[in-house]
């Protein structure tokens, strides 16, 4: 099933990300979580794509073990970044054989072995040419992602609109967007997005806060702005046992909010943890 016919079939879609473990870390300690994460019951999960392609196949892996063995659909990220044309195209036919209908299309990190990696001699150079490739190719359901605060490497953020409206205009399905903080951010942004008509389902994605630093380094890396209440919490609660407790409060609010403003659906960041993903649908009425 294509994610897209969701959005007609559902109000308000409830989805997860998931990641996959280290490669030193056997892939099992993924699969122990996902019976987990499915007896949730979100609308649909995704796999997330280790920098540079380092994790490729888990992804297939974990996101094919997703679908048919829990029957819950799975939306695998594909990035084109150092991959041949030969490459991409044998991985797209390898998930269509594998059953795999939705592709969250990105450009990717750089290589870690490689930070100044030059995405000019990439053989695609943007998101929206591999989005491009995947329409002509192949029939997948097409997410692509959405950066409410601006792209780390845009200058402006009407640049990165423009960006985003070539994405849509080549065959995105459905957006979901980098994490933010503050909801205002994101109803603003729909408003940019409206401006450029660009009508196709928006999810804003959710990080909940476990530890403070970690928070603050992931946020200056992606330029997610901070709204003062949640800086106040930082530093009442650092990297303290209460944080995590005060992190799930934080992002069960603004999911509700979200949620009661009749968005699309909401994508969580699961980090992984069942329990405290758990606890956030409990808290929103989920």
């Amino acid at each position: 099933m294509k994610i897209s016919d969701l959005f007609t079939k559902k109000k308000q879609t409830i989805s997860f990300e998931i990641f996959p473990p280290k490669l030193t870390t056997p892939i099992e300690t993924i699969y122990e979580k996902l019976a987990d994460f499915a007896a949730m019951k979100p609308d649909f999960m995704s796999v997330t794509y280790g920098a540079g392609g380092s994790k490729k196949g888990r992804t297939v892996d974990i996101a094919s073990k997703i679908k048919k063995e829990y029957n819950i659909e799975s939306l695998a990220h594909f990035t084109c970044v150092g991959h041949t044309i030969e490459e991409i195209d044998q991985s797209l036919n390898d998930m269509r054989k594998d059953g795999l209908e939705n592709i969250f299309a990105l450009r990717g990190d750089p290589p870690v072995d490689q930070p100044d990696f030059d995405f000019s001699k990439n053989v695609f150079s943007h998101a929206s040419e591999l989005i491009k490739h995947i329409r002509q190719q192949n029939n997948f359901c097409v997410a692509a992602a959405a950066y409410p605060e601006g792209h780390a490497d845009s200058c402006r953020i009407k640049f990165d609109m423009h960006y985003l409206k070539m994405k849509v205009e080549q065959g995105v399905d459905f957006l979901i967007t980098q994490l933010f903080f503050d909801n205002r951010v994101f109803y603003d942004f729909l408003d940019k997005c409206a401006a450029q008509h660009i009508t196709c389902p928006i999810l804003p994605g959710i990080m909940p806060i476990f530890r403070a630093e970690q928070i603050k380094r992931i946020a200056l890396m992606c330029g997610a702005s901070m709204p003062a209440k949640l800086v106040l919490l930082l530093d009442q609660y650092g990297d303290t046992p209460d944080m995590e407790k005060a992190g799930i409060e934080y992002a069960s609010e603004q999911i509700s909010d979200l949620l009661d403003s009749g968005v699309d659906g909401v994508h969580i960041n699961t980090m992984n943890r069942f329990d405290a993903t758990r606890e956030i649908l409990k808290n929103i009425g989920y």
